[in-house]
This record gives C-alpha cells, sequence and structure tokens, in this order.
C-alpha cells in the first residue's frame, strides 16, 4: 500500500490580489510529491478552514501580502481549534515584518517564510514537521 501523500492546503486570506508567490509555492511543493490544493483568491478564513477540514489536510500554507496578518492569522488558528484541527501544521509567507513574527508564533503559525525563502526550505520544514494522518482505506 502507497504512503498517503502530505496534502498541503495553499491560502490567499483576505483582499491581497497577489497570488505569483503562493502559485510558486504550491508547484514546488507539487514538485516535491507533494498533494496541493489552492485556494484562489480573497478568502475568508471561514472559507479556508472549511477547505482545510472538507480536504483533510495535514498543512495550511497561508500566503498575505495585505498586512492584515495579524487579524486574519488569530481568527483562522481560531476557527482551527474551534474544529479541533490541532494535528494540522499551519506555516505563512509573505510581507510580513519582523516585529509581528513573534506574535504570530505565539497564536500558533509554525513558521514565516519571508521574501527570498527558497522553496527547498519550505519543502524541507514541511517534511520535517508535518504529522502525516493515517491513511483511512
Amino acid at each position: 500500500m502507497a504512503e498517503r501523500k502530505i496534502r498541503v492546503l495553499i491560502a490567499k486570506p483576505g483582499l491581497d490580489g497577489h497570488d505569483r508567490g503562493a502559485k510558486i509555492v504550491a508547484r514546488a511543493l507539487r514538485d516535491a510529491g507533494m498533494e496541493v490544493i489552492y485556494t484562489g483568491l480573497r478568502r475568508t478564513p471561514e472559507e479556508i478552514v472549511a477547505t482545510a477540514l472538507q480536504e483533510d489536510v495535514d498543512v495550511i500554507g497561508l500566503s498575505i501580502l495585505s498586512g492584515a496578518h495579524n487579524v486574519l492569522f488569530p481568527r483562522i488558528m481560531d476557527l482551527l481549534k474551534e474544529k479541533g484541527m490541532h494535528d494540522v501544521l499551519v506555516i505563512a509567507g509573505g510581507i510580513i515584518p519582523q516585529r509581528d513574527i513573534p506574535f504570530l508564533k505565539k497564536i500558533g503559525i509554525a513558521e514565516i517564510f519571508l521574501p527570498g525563502t527558497s522553496t527547498q526550505e519550505i519543502i524541507d520544514y514541511i517534511k520535517k514537521n508535518v504529522k502525516k494522518k493515517a491513511k483511512n482505506s
């Protein structure tokens, strides 16, 4: 029986309309053998968490450039807790000031990847830190 692939949801929360970086990361993760679901632009925290639950993902990658991370990310983390999704690894990337990173890690974002991070570094981090779910079939 083949081992279940790591399932990753790449999400663009809020009103940010730029997704080039998210698409590059999504492609790199797919090329590394992961199953990738991309939400598309302008998703609410509720939509992101509902999709993560429906798709039974191991990882949520949040991409943000709008500056709304201190509002949107806590809401996403709260919703994940409400749904009992404690085993999902949540990472983030984009334009996030260094001063905001300690707060984001405190609320449960496992890692923040800033501009210039290599896709291989993201792949390696996920492979090292994900808690894969047992295959249900």
